[in-house]
């Protein structure tokens, strides 16, 4: 074997002030299920298109604080087909937002919002292909 080959990313893990709260909300807002607990307690949620998503209890290391430019991993995207719509769904839930609607690296429009832990996640609308 020359080079290994990655067929995609399997999930990415955030660490949760309360697991099940936390858990709760990508569910309730994001349309995700819960999809299999380990008692640790660790949620892996499923979202509509299979992808996971892992909500893990936290240790008591001090939250840094960062913008989207901090070294590290930097935030969330999460797909969506009409950004308006979205939008109009997020205020119904009471998000907070973190900037207007911008053009999107690649092509499309992006914004910026929080779930309840403080972690930075992105709405983004590509063009259809």
């Amino acid at each position: 074997m020359s080079q290994l080959k990655i067929t995609g990313i399997d999930h990415p893990g955030v660490a949760a002030n309360d697991v099940e709260a936390l858990a709760d909300w990508y569910c309730e807002v994001f349309g995700y299920q819960k999809w299999f607990k380990h008692p640790k307690p660790v949620w892996m949620l499923k979202a509509p298109d299979g992808t996971l998503l892992e909500i893990m209890p936290k240790d008591d290391t001090a939250r840094p604080e960062r913008t989207t430019w901090t070294p590290g991993w930097s935030h969330l995207a999460l797909r969506v087909e009409n950004i308006d719509e979205a939008i109009a769904f997020l205020d119904t839930k009471g998000v907070r937002w973190g900037g207007s609607v911008i053009n999107a690296i690649g092509g499309g429009k992006v914004r910026n919002l929080f779930d309840p832990d403080g972690n930075m996640l992105q709405i983004l609308e590509r063009a259809k292909e």
